[in-house]
């Protein structure tokens, strides 16, 4: 247990720090005297680092021991919060972020590796909700720690405040931590890594600019970026299979149950996005609500999905993942097609009940479900099982949240096109109302492929247990 707290400790303070700038954007924009494409960047550029470090972490989990790789994760990253901490200009703050961003990334792949290896699969759900716990509750409290942190303190504490918590994470770690994994040191592909930092990097860095210029997907930024990524990935995907030792084994496909809580976990991201982006800003525009009460609205659903999600692992070890996913993904279905229904008087108490619904759902279907196909690959196909999870994360974040987006401007353009006077504000409120609709309308087609999905899931047995079973037979 002391090696699972001493890891935990470190992930809730690098997760919740993705989260804890998001509101100091504008007070950044002051203070530097930047425009907010500029200020963007210091989520685009997180997002982007996270996406070239992950594919790597698969790697690095074969080259380094556990408490090698953890100590050195959490170094880099309270380098880069001290560098953010005391920067005098927006390019040092951005140096700092980006630094911290290359900690973040791999402390998940490093926890999820260690957890598969000295877990059995029966115990596995109780302790990858614990994680979920952490990976949902830390980014829930962000803005809300953030808004009182920025109003009372100054933006530099977001980062002065993490400081005392990382070092703490390296003091335990440092006593604590052991090394579980086994060095194997493979013969490192440049070329590999090359084709990998341009795929992933140009592919999140296109989704993430979809919103910097009125042109949206059409603008020569975005879609140049997003093509050269996508070549890039596939270059990188045939490399893999010809490769003795791959930097990330696509063989981890061959098992079924891997690749369903895949397709899973992209379904239920997409659908997650779709809400903690769509719902802000419905709630800000038609419903005229501040920036504070919408974070509030959104905390029950955010806090009781942390909550829930060792419950949830609990369950998914007694009872296996259907018995969670099937209602769950009927829950979620009905939620979504009840959110597609908002208008202008929508109450309030649906839109936290409806947001409550869609992240209990969650909590019960993507945590199994990365178990369930985690715990089908053989022992050497760990690392490369959770850094493909991982770097998916940022991926799959870039992309609904530009998709979703862009749907709903398109939307909401054409609707004012169309409107006889469409400088009223009733008039832009209702376009924004049927943008919103169109996103969950759209979310709720995803969530059908879900369910079919949760019908055809079964306990996964790792590779080594069915064989074993098979020469027992």
């Amino acid at each position: 247990m002391p090696i699972m707290l001493s890891l935990i400790i470190g992930a809730f303070f690098a997760i919740l720090n993705e989260t804890l700038l998001n509101i100091a954007l504008t007070t950044l924009m002051e203070e530097f005297h930047i425009s907010l494409p500029t200020v963007q960047w210091m989520a685009t550029g997180f997002m982007l680092v996270m996406g070239v470090v992950i594919p790597v972490s698969a790697l690095l989990l074969q080259w380094f021991t556990t408490r090698q790789l953890f100590l050195g994760t959490m170094t880099v990253f309270t380098i880069g919060t001290t560098i953010s901490a005391i920067a005098p200009t927006f390019p040092i703050l951005l140096v700092g972020r980006l630094i911290q961003a290359v900690g973040t990334g791999l402390l998940m792949p490093i926890i999820f590796n260690v957890f598969l290896l000295i877990y059995p699969p029966h115990k596995r759900g109780k302790i990858m909700g614990l994680i979920g716990l952490v990976i949902m509750f830390a980014p829930a409290i962000g803005p809300t720690l953030s808004g009182i942190i920025v109003e009372y303190l100054g933006w530099r504490y977001l980062f002065i405040t993490v400081i005392p918590f990382a070092l703490f994470s390296i003091a335990f770690a440092y006593k604590y931590l052991i090394n579980v994994s086994e060095v194997t040191k493979p013969k490192i592909d440049i070329l590999s890594l090359v084709f990998s930092t341009i795929g992933f990097g140009s592919i999140v860095y296109g989704f993430s600019a979809v919103g910097e210029s009125e042109a949206g997907f059409l603008s020569p930024n975005v879609y140049i970026a997003i093509i050269i990524g996508f070549i890039g990935i596939v270059l990188f995907s045939f490399r893999q299979l010809k490769l003795k030792e791959p930097v990330m084994d696509l063989r981890v496909f061959k098992y079924p149950m891997y690749t369903h809580a895949v397709l899973m976990f992209l379904i239920i991201i997409m659908a997650m996005f779709a809400s903690e982006i769509i719902l802000p800003i419905y709630m800000q525009g038609p419903l005229a609500l501040t920036a504070a009460t919408a974070g509030l609205v959104l905390l029950p659903g955010s806090i009781l999905n942390g909550l829930m999600s060792p419950f949830m692992g609990h369950l998914f070890d007694k009872f296996g993942p259907r018995v969670l996913m099937i209602p769950a993904t009927f829950v979620l279905c009905g939620t979504m097609f009840m959110m597609s229904r908002l208008t202008i008087h929508t109450s309030l108490w649906v839109v936290i009940v409806g947001y409550i619904l869609i992240m209990l759902s969650v909590s019960a279907i993507m945590m199994p479900a990365e178990t369930n196909g985690l715990n089908q690959l053989p022992k050497h196909l760990y690392p490369h099982g959770t850094a493909i999870m991982t770097t998916l994360q940022p991926v799959a974040g870039a992309i609904g949240v530009s998709v979703f987006i862009s749907i709903m401007n398109a939307r909401q353009l054409h609707y004012l096109q169309t409107a006889s006077n469409p400088q009223d504000s009733a008039v832009i409120n209702q376009a924004m109302v049927v943008g919103v609709e169109l996103v969950y309308l759209i979310a709720f087609v995803m969530s059908i492929l879900a369910i079919i999905l949760a019908f055809v899931v079964y306990r996964a047995e790792p590779k080594e247990m069915e064989e074993l079973q098979q020469n027992e037979g």
